[in-house]
Parts: C-alpha cells; structure tokens; sequence
C-alpha cells in the first residue's frame, strides 16, 4: 500500500505542479551535509556550486533551483524519505548527490517508481543503477578500478600478492575485483586478511604480508585516519616498495594522508580515476578554480558533484527543458565528454561511468608528496554488470 500510495502521490504532485516546472527545474541532492561523512558531501556540493557558477543556473530558458536534503550519513531509510519528500512536497524533478552506497540503493527504488531521472554522483558498488533504469552515475566502480590494477599488477611484473581489506562490503568488493585480475592475468594469490572497520594499529597485519614474501602487497582502505596508520606501519616493518610494489586504491594516498604519513608513502601505488595532480589543461583550471572558490583542492568527491551537474545540464538541452524521466534517461544514455579526469561516457547498456583508470605513484614534486600518474588503463567499463544474465 505504502508504495502505492507514493507512487500515486507523485503522479498527483506532479501533474498540480506542472505550470510551475515549465519555468523553474528543481533538483533534489540528497546526501550527508552533517555527521561522520559532512566533507566528502561538502566536496560534491563543491563541485556542484562550482559548475553551475560556471555555467549559470539557466538551462534550456529555464531556471536551476538545488534543493539540499541532508542524510545526516549512512541511514537508507532517510534517504529514501527525503528523496520521498524533495519530489511529493516540494517539486522536484531531478534526483542527484547520494555520497553512499546504502542511501543511494535506498533512493533508486523512489527513482524508479517516480520515473524520475537520478545521477549517482558518488556512490560506487556496481549494482546500485541496476535498481533504477532513471539512474546514471558520474563517478566510479569499485569493480573497475580494482580489477584494471589487478590486471596492471600481473601485467607489470607482480607474480605472488598477498590481500590486506577492510572487513566490510567495498573491501570484500575490492578484494575480490583485484583478485578477479590478477588471477585471470596470471598471478597468484598468496595470502590474505581483513582487517577491523576501526582498526588503527596494523603492525601485525603488515609483518603478516611481509613473512609471507610476496612480491606485491594489495590493500584496500577508506577514506579517514586508517591510509595514514598503514603507510606507517609498511615504513617500521622495512618493506622495501623498490621489491614489492605495494597496491591500493585511491583512497590509500588521498592528499590528507599523505600529509599525515609523510615519506613513508613514498613509492606507494594506487588505481583511481582522479586526482587533483592530474596533469591536463582542463583539470589545472578546474584546481585554480575550485581553490579560488573554497579554498582547498578538489577530490574525486568534488569531481562527480561537478561531472553530475554536467551530466544534468547536456541531458536538459537535449530534451529541450523537459524533465520526463524517460527522455532524461534517454538523453543521457552514451554522453561523452571531457572532464577535468579525462574523457567520460556514460554506457549506453548500463547507464554507468566508462573513463580511465590512472596508475599512479607517491613521488616528492616541489617539497610535497603528490600521485604522479605514469600508466593508465583507457575505456575502462564496470567488469561486474558486463559478466551479469543478460
């Protein structure tokens, strides 16, 4: 019944409300403005005011009004209200934001019975647009980017890694994507361990990985105090990173932790999809400006916040002003353009991200440790949707 009568709802709203759209689009972002997760949700809202200062708030005559809803963090079922309520109460059209995995899979099933486009602008388990055919998504898989350094890792001269992951869903996610290529390349998977969610003292997980001599360690770590705390201990263990590549995602050597491990990050190497030391024209305005505007460099969070808005206003052209999920999601299906990351597209088939995944390395540039790309892996689609039951 409950589902129902949302549905019914948004028809009625929808319908009272459609003198007022033809002049006004509003769009709801839904994500964490307060709690553990308020700054990578400043970063995509950062990105979202920055591109339409840029742009302006006019698309296709008509007028871009954001309406923010703080999730507060990870609790799926506020997100899925305020999604709920952005659209019934007060006219929402678009849906856009979602920092997290469980908000975001919460707010695509309001999506898809509202038949209202949605753009995941962070969110990064692969089957989360698989829960809505209105939802696109403008920042990463886990699956891709750990599954192309899997495949890197063999293909650069790694033959036995020992795994070290966070004991939690993105890190099981992580594990078994870089396993999946390295594995399928050639390699061998030594050992492993996961790690507590909390855990700050890894002194025993990285002498573990060293006695098991491998010639690379693959790690996967959040975002937080942790990326810091690991650079430390591979440092006190003596393992030698010109011997045993150590691997990880981006988050491992995001700008903060390098900061807080100083040179025992040196050597480390991480697979994203953007950073802010990317070296194009396109990303060095886009740096100038957003330190201009916030005073602080841009992330990857910052960059789906922009791509996103990128993604809503070339749709808007497209359909000429009209906000029917239908011709949105239509509008949005193969997109292609140039972002401060690199060329992007959205999958016509999957209605994901395809872009490059970068291969970077902690170097000393100008006194400060910075990622340095020097390979890169290009067109890289989500591996998990394309191995799925068609």
């Amino acid at each position: 019944m409950r589902r129902t009568f949302v549905g019914a709802a948004v028809a009625v709203l929808l319908a009272a409300t459609s003198a007022n759209a033809q002049q006004t689009i509003k769009i709801g972002v839904v994500m964490s403005f307060s709690g553990q997760f308020a700054d990578p949700g400043a970063q995509i809202d950062g990105g979202i005011k920055l591109y339409m200062k840029q742009h302006g708030d006019m698309v296709a005559g008509k007028k871009i009004e954001i309406i923010r809803k703080d999730s507060g963090g990870i609790a799926p079922d506020v997100a899925k209200r305020l999604s709920q309520e952005v659209i019934v109460r007060e006219g929402a059209t678009i849906l856009a934001g979602y920092d997290l995995t469980p908000n975001a899979l919460a707010a695509a099933d309001v999506s898809a019975q509202a038949k209202t486009f949605m753009v995941n602008m962070n969110a990064a388990t692969s089957v989360i647009t698989t829960k809505s055919p209105y939802m696109a998504r403008t920042s990463f898989t886990v699956w891709a980017v750990n599954e192309s350094l899997g495949a890197w890792a063999y293909k650069s001269g790694v033959r036995k890694v020992y795994t070290l992951v966070s004991d939690f869903g993105p890190g099981w996610d992580g594990e078994a994507a870089f396993t999946k290529g390295f594995k399928d390349a050639g390699g061998e998977i030594i050992g492993s361990a996961r790690y507590p969610v909390a855990n700050l003292d890894f002194t025993a997980f990285i002498q573990r990985a060293k006695d098991a001599n491998p010639d690379g360690i693959y790690i996967w770590v959040p975002g937080g105090p942790q990326p810091a705390a690991i650079g430390k201990a591979i440092a006190e263990r003596g393992i030698d990173k010109s011997k045993v590549k150590v691997m990880g995602q981006g988050e491992l050597t995001y700008e903060d932790a390098l900061k807080s491990m100083g040179d025992a990050g040196l050597g480390l190497i991480t697979a994203f999809h953007y950073d802010y030391n990317h070296q194009s024209a396109m990303n060095k305005a886009f740096v100038a400006a957003y330190n201009a505007e916030f005073k602080r460099n841009p992330d990857m969070f910052s960059a789906g916040g922009y791509d996103g808005m990128h993604l809503i206003y070339e749709s808007l052209k497209k359909t000429n002003g009209s906000t029917d999920g239908d011709a949105l999601i239509a509008a949005a299906k193969g997109m292609k353009w140039e972002s401060p990351r690199g060329p992007m597209m959205i999958d016509p088939e999957t209605r994901d991200v395809v872009q490059t995944v970068y291969i970077r390395r902690v170097e000393k540039v100008n006194g400060a440790l910075v990622n340095v790309e020097f390979d890169k892996v290009e067109n890289v689609k989500d591996p998990w949707k394309a191995r799925q039951p068609k």
